[in-house]
């Protein structure tokens, strides 16, 4: 089970529940292949909608990741995400969300 304290979130991929998490590494990766300056710029780019499906594509597959699974962005690009791309678009954004929210 996803732990939103953790910063997790939950994702059905190929009919199996997944969890995601943007860990240190995931987020140097994502940083990498996303060519961002930084990572407020990265969550920038997100909250002001503009982000393309590469963007997401990348935002997931680094979360998936940093939760343990071992694919590559082509395995995430052929899986079958329960949802679609509406639901992974709201998955990297969840991450985003709890992975750069204050302490409380």
């Amino acid at each position: 089970m996803a732990n939103p304290h953790a910063g997790e979130v939950a994702l059905v991929l190929d009919g199996e529940r997944r969890v995601l998490k943007l860990t240190l590494g995931a987020l140097a990766e994502l940083e990498d292949r996303l060519h961002a300056d930084s990572l407020p710029a990265l969550v920038e780019r997100f909250e002001a909608g503009q982000f393309a499906a590469r963007d997401v594509l990348a935002l997931v597959c680094a979360g998936l990741r940093g939760g343990g699974w071992d694919g590559t962005p082509a395995d995430l690009a052929r899986a079958e995400i329960e949802g679609g791309p509406l639901e992974a678009a709201r998955v990297a954004a969840r991450l985003l969300v709890l992975s750069f929210r204050p302490p409380q």
